[in-house]
């Protein structure tokens, strides 16, 4: 079993919530709860990998808070 990290953002315009997993092309997917968005990722992450193991563009290693005056 691998594990993958995904970003999750709402989008402001259509209250969306909208995820993808860095550096996997075609690893991003929508819901309109954070449920919807975790199935619908798990869904297009299995689909993908169907076709073998990818080979990642980048790692997610987290956030940062920065503080502008």
């Amino acid at each position: 079993m691998r594990t993958y990290t995904a970003v999750v953002e709402r989008d402001p315009a259509t209250g969306l919530y909208v995820g993808h997993v860095p550096g996997f092309p075609g690893a991003h997917s929508q819901g309109a709860t954070l449920d919807e968005l975790h199935a619908n990722l798990e869904e297009v992450v299995a689909m993908l990998v169907e076709d073998g193991e990818p080979s990642l563009d980048a790692e997610f290693i987290g956030t940062q808070t920065l503080r502008i005056a």
